[in-house]
């Protein structure tokens, strides 16, 4: 089968690698579409030590979600059977881009009705992500929730579920993104190119950074003391992570934010949840660019560059 395989100082190239079996637990799927995700370009540009750390090798396979089709499932699968439609994801053990991918049943729902296979490619990282945090910053009904970098791929996610949740949404992007989250149900949006939110005098009850470009100073500021700030993305890089953790320690300490960050605690369900309100109209995904598996190259570059609105799909095989 064709598969992108990381080769090694952030490269990527596609090549003929063998086809995966599934495990007894396991579902084979033959992939229709995968996205590049915050994640991939993120692990790919670790420095070697620290891809060695994770197990980032060459001749690895990134990607972490996927919709296709079952191509056969291990012994121990009862939910699903060869041909069904499905959607989810592999987790950090990743191998989606490619043309066949092996995942737990655990890890799959069957496709929502009311969207393509190539939309569904794009709902598990941005949208598990986005429910975690939130759940895990304990977001009630009636609060005031500000969303900063509101246009991206968990961002995206970030505003219409806090508006599920009954919050009343400010979502931060640039101005070319703007009309996009207005039309995710953002309640008032702000362009970071023209307006600093944290000068404006609004005070929020929690303030989800999905980014990592907000700043805890101004997240801070502009959030009512004590409450959540949630960390989904840092505001430093790699080399700077022992400074995150003295200003999150020292955050924490005076009492001025509970910051709410780490790994999402996924629970058995949530994926399930999110077809649910996938499929009562509810949520909806949103795709930037589409590219071949053979250009996925060229998507990285892009999606590297750091303006994606949502998502940015690979197209696998056709339907």
């Amino acid at each position: 089968m064709k598969a992108a395989v990381y080769t090694g100082k952030g490269a990527v190239q596609v090549q003929d690698v063998e086809k995966p079996v599934p495990a007894d637990n396991e579902v084979l799927v033959r992939i229709h579409a995968t996205t590049i995700c915050a994640a991939d370009y993120r692990v790919k540009s670790f420095p070697p030590v620290v891809g060695w750390l994770i197990g980032l090798r060459k001749g690895k396979i990134l990607g972490m979600e996927l919709s296709g089709t079952v191509e056969s499932v291990g012994p121990a699968v009862t939910r699903f059977r060869p041909g069904d439609q499905v959607f989810g994801g592999t987790g950090f053990k990743l191998g989606t881009h490619a043309e066949y991918a092996c995942t737990l049943e655990s890890r799959l729902e069957m496709k929502p009705v009311n969207m393509t296979l190539e939309e569904a490619s794009a709902v598990m990282f941005g949208g598990l992500t986005a429910l975690c945090f939130l759940r895990q910053g304990r977001i009630q009904s009636g609060q005031n929730v500000l969303v900063y970098g509101a246009s991206g791929s968990v961002g995206v996610f970030a505003v219409q579920l806090a508006k599920h949740f009954g919050a009343r949404v400010t979502g931060v992007c640039s101005t070319a993104n703007l009309d996009l989250v207005k039309s995710l149900g953002a309640d008032e949006v702000i362009d970071y190119t023209k307006e600093d939110f944290s000068k404006a005098g609004r005070v929020y009850d929690m303030v989800v950074e999905t980014v990592g470009k907000a700043g805890y100073s101004r997240c801070v500021k502009t959030l009512k003391r004590g409450g959540p700030l949630v960390l989904i993305a840092i505001s430093g890089g790699l080399l700077s992570i022992f400074g995150d953790i003295v200003r999150q320690q020292w955050i924490s300490i005076t009492g001025a934010a509970k910051i709410v960050g780490g790994l999402p605690r996924i629970a058995p369900g949530d994926l399930s949840f999110l077809k649910g309100l996938i499929e009562a109209g509810e949520l909806k995904t949103t795709i930037d660019r589409r590219y071949s598996l053979d250009d996925i190259a060229e998507a990285f570059r892009y999606a590297e560059a750091g303006h994606k609105k949502g998502h940015v799909v690979i197209n696998v095989t056709s339907a």
